[in-house]
């Protein structure tokens, strides 16, 4: 039997390094450490789904939703707390999509979905339930 999880779209080839606003505590994963300082590192093999709702992925989008995603797992396994970093990873999110060079409208609007969608929120689902298909055996 094979085993895998649904809903990813993209795997990271090479570790990713970037400061976050996120300080103050450590978190240690299989996938990602943030340190204290607010460094986040994703490692090489990380999979995440890119742009979430009904939108598409850009090159200005590719960081921005990878880092996003593993702050908002953070918050969803509840490795930092969602009432005192939703704002802020929110906010990051926006400028990093501005960096980036998204448009600044579309960004506002990417900043106004995961606010609205609460992301990150933890519900006890797994998003990314775990799938079998027959190994041909």
């Amino acid at each position: 039997m094979i085993y895998y999880r649904d809903g990813y779209k993209y795997q990271l080839a090479v570790d990713f390094r970037i400061q976050t606003p996120v300080v103050g505590t450590r978190v240690s994963h299989k996938f990602f450490d943030l340190f204290e300082n607010g460094v986040l590192v994703v490692y090489a093999g990380y999979a995440w789904d890119g742009a979430s709702g009904p939108t598409f992925d850009t090159e200005s989008s590719m960081a921005p939703s990878l880092v996003h995603d593993v702050l908002c797992q953070m918050m969803r396994l509840e490795l930092i707390e969602w009432a005192k970093w939703h704002d802020i990873v929110s906010e990051f999110f926006h400028q990093h999509l501005r960096r980036c060079g998204m448009g600044a409208i579309r960004a506002w609007y990417w900043y106004r979905a995961v606010k609205w969608a609460d992301a990150g929120k933890p519900d006890g689902n797994d998003p990314n339930p775990v799938l079998t298909a027959p190994s041909g055996e």
